[in-house]
C-alpha cells in the first residue's frame, strides 16, 4: 500500500455488476486501482483498503442512482461523503490526459482527478426513507405512463389497419368508455350486428358514462365502413387485448398516484409546497425527489439555475448580451416548474396575470411560461424559507 498520506481522492466508475476504483494523491499520481464487485463484503473490503491509504479519503462517483445505491449506503455508514461527477464532465476531462483508450480503470482515474482539482462538485447524500420511497414511486409512475403511451399508440395503429373510422371517432388516450367498447367490439360488422339499443345497454352495465353517445358514435363509424379488411379477426383480438391492458394500467396508475399522495403528505413541508397553485401531490413529490436537500442551494437563484429556467450568457469579444437556454440542468426539476406554471394559468389569479403581462410584452407562450416558472421559483423558495403557505395577497412587510 505504501506510506500513509495526508489525503487521497478516490474516483469510482460505477457499474451494475462491478465498479472500478482509483485513488490519487495530492500530486495527481495514482496510488491505488482496483476492480470491485457490486457486493457488500467486497465493497467493505475496498473501502477499508482505501481508508488505509491516507488520513483522509475523498470519494467521487459518476452515477448517483440505483446502480450505486449499495456503494453510497456503505460509504455513508462509515462516515464517508461522496461527490457526484457527471458523465459529461468525465468525458471532457478525459481529453486532457494522454491516450485515446477508454477503460473503466481510466474513467475511475479521471473521476478521482476531477474531484481532486474541483471544489464545486455536488455532494451525494443517501436519501432518507421518505425521499427514497418517493423516488421509487415517482420512477415507477413514470414507467407506467410510458407504458400507457406505448400501448395507446399501438392500439391506434392496429385499429387504423382494420377500422380507421372508429380510430378517428375517439381520443383513446383519455376516453375510458371508448376503451371499454374495444374490449368487446372492434369491427364494423360486430357493431352493426349488436345495434344501438343493445350496445348502449352493454356499455351501461360496464359503468360507461354517456353510454348512448358512445354507442351512437361507434355505430356511425360502423355505417361508414362496409368492407372487411384482411387480418381483421386477428387484429380485433389484439385490439381487445390492448384495450384491456390500458384499462388495467389505468387502475395501477390510480393506485400508484394514491400511494404517492399519501407518502408525499407525510413530508413536513408538503402543505407549503402543495399550497402553490399548479402543484399537486404528484408534482410536489417530483419536486422533493429532484431537489433533495434544499440547503444545497444558497438562494432562489441557484435553485432556478438548477431547474434550467435562467438564461446563460454566451459572450465573446464585442458580442455581449447573448443569452441562451442552458444545457446542463435538472430535467426533472425543470419539468416540475414548467408544468406547474402552465397549470397555474388556467385559473384567474396572480399567475395568470403575470403570464398575460409577459404575453403583452411580446413573449411567445413558451417564453412567458418559463418567465412565470422563474418567478414561481422565488415564491416557492420564500414560502419554504418562511415556513408559510401561499396566499394570493402577499403578507405585509415587517417593520425593522
Amino acid at each position: 500500500m505504501g506510506d500513509t498520506r495526508a489525503r487521497v481522492w478516490v474516483g469510482i466508475d460505477v457499474g451494475k455488476a462491478h465498479h472500478w476504483a482509483s485513488a490519487v494523491d495530492d500530486t495527481g499520481a495514482q496510488v491505488w486501482s482496483k476492480k470491485i464487485d457490486n457486493d457488500e463484503t467486497v465493497i467493505l473490503t475496498a473501502i477499508g483498503e482505501a481508508l488505509q491509504l491516507a488520513e483522509q479519503a475523498s470519494w467521487a462517483v459518476d452515477i448517483s442512482g440505483a446502480t450505486s445505491a449499495l456503494l453510497l449506503a456503505l460509504l455513508a455508514a462509515h462516515g464517508q461523503q461522496a461527490v457526484y461527477v457527471p458523465g459529461r464532465t468525465v468525458n471532457r476531462m478525459a481529453g486532457a490526459y494522454r491516450g485515446e483508450g477508454k477503460t473503466d480503470a481510466r474513467d475511475a482515474f479521471v473521476i478521482a482527478e476531477t474531484a481532486r482539482q474541483r471544489r464545486d462538485l455536488a455532494a451525494v447524500d443517501v436519501p432518507a426513507q421518505l425521499a427514497a420511497d418517493l423516488t421509487l414511486l415517482t420512477g415507477h409512475r413514470t414507467d407506467l405512463v410510458a407504458d400507457r403511451v406505448r400501448l395507446v399508440n399501438r392500439l391506434r395503429d392496429m385499429l387504423t389497419g382494420i377500422f380507421p373510422a372508429l380510430e378517428r371517432a375517439f381520443d383513446y388516450s383519455n376516453h375510458k368508455g371508448a376503451l371499454v367498447l374495444l374490449t368487446g367490439y372492434q369491427t364494423p360488422g360486430a357493431l352493426r350486428g349488436r345495434g344501438r339499443a343493445r350496445l348502449t345497454a352493454w356499455l351501461t352495465r360496464r359503468g360507461v358514462r354517456g353510454a348512448d353517445t358512445v354507442a351512437a358514435t361507434a355505430l356511425e363509424a360502423a355505417q361508414a365502413q362496409q368492407t372487411a379488411l384482411p387480418g381483421e379477426k386477428v387484429a380485433a383480438q389484439i385490439v381487445a387485448d390492448l384495450a384491456a391492458q390500458i384499462l388495467a394500467l389505468d387502475d395501477r396508475l390510480k393506485h400508484t398516484d394514491k400511494q404517492i399522495a399519501e407518502t408525499f403528505r407525510t413530508h413536513p413541508q408538503a402543505q407549503i409546497i402543495e399550497s402553490l397553485p399548479g402543484i399537486g401531490p404528484i408534482l410536489g413529490a417530483e419536486f422533493v425527489v429532484a431537489v433533495g436537500d434544499l440547503a444545497a442551494y444558497r438562494d432562489a437563484g441557484h435553485l432556478a439555475s438548477a431547474a434550467g429556467v435562467v438564461p446563460v450568457p454566451r459572450d465573446s469579444g464585442r458580442r455581449t448580451g447573448n443569452l441562451h437556454r442552458p444545457k446542463r440542468y435538472s430535467r426533472r426539476l425543470r419539468r416540475v416548474f414548467y408544468l406547474s406554471a402552465q397549470t397555474s394559468i388556467i385559473r384567474d389569479g396572480p399567475n395568470r396575470d403575470f403570464y398575460r403581462k409577459k404575453r403583452g410584452e411580446g413573449l411567445k407562450h413558451v417564453q412567458a411560461v418559463i418567465a412565470l416558472a422563474r418567478r414561481r421559483v422565488d415564491v416557492l423558495w420564500a414560502l419554504l424559507r418562511d415556513k408559510r403557505i401561499f396566499t394570493a395577497t402577499p403578507p405585509a412587510a415587517q417593520g425593522t
